[in-house]
């Protein structure tokens, strides 16, 4: 397989990071912001949606979305619980985080990291989505004060999935993480996990 990465992305990372759990090795093809990689992938119909993550089968199927690569990717490995519950509180935990979360913080990161999106950072802009991005953090610390983890009892693919942009929420995107005390612990656990890698590995 090959994967079409944004190194700088969390949602490419997120990717990286459950291949890097799995011990699975995929092509990599780095499609970086601006850069001439990523425009010839967009010319060669490598991505269907014109952004990375892209995943492409052995067969040439090509898989954009990176919480559709985490689904599939994770089918039949435990970061998918078995249970039918904890597995629709997984998917409600990653629509979340597409519909909610990646707007507000990685959003916010974004605007401060990338200069070319400089223009987009009024003053005005930065307040709001850091409002409501602590916010949607404050989602988040309401379930790990008191459980280790988004959905079961065991890291699933919404840890894997809301881990890729909070986790540099505060260095990226300036966010008062120590307002949430629940997430760091949680931070800590996922870097722990066996095969972990981080952003910029």
């Amino acid at each position: 397989m090959k994967l079409y990465s944004m190194p700088s992305s969390g949602n490419s990372y997120k990717v990286r990071l459950l291949l890097a759990l799995l011990g699975r090795q995929v092509e990599m093809a780095d499609v970086e912001y601006q850069s001439a990689a990523l425009d010839e992938a967009k010319v060669s119909g490598a991505l269907p949606f014109g952004k990375a993550p892209v995943l492409q089968l052995d067969d040439g199927r090509l898989l954009p979305e990176s919480n559709a690569i985490l689904c599939y990717l994770g089918e039949g490995t435990g970061f998918v619980p078995a249970d039918p519950f904890a597995r629709a509180q997984m998917l409600s935990w990653m629509f979340w985080e597409q519909n909610q979360h990646e707007g507000t913080v990685a959003v916010r990161a974004a605007l401060l990291c990338y200069p070319h999106r400089k223009a987009q950072a009024t003053p005005e802009r930065l307040a709001d989505l850091l409002a409501a991005g602590h916010a949607n953090l404050a989602v988040m610390e309401q379930r790990l004060a008191t459980q280790d983890w988004l959905a079961g009892d065991a890291p699933t693919l919404a840890d894997i999935c809301l881990y890729g942009y909070t986790h540099t929420a505060g260095s990226r995107g300036g966010f008062e993480m120590e307002r949430f005390p629940g997430i760091n612990r949680w931070i800590a656990r996922i870097a722990a996990l066996p095969g972990h890698v981080g952003l910029h590995d």
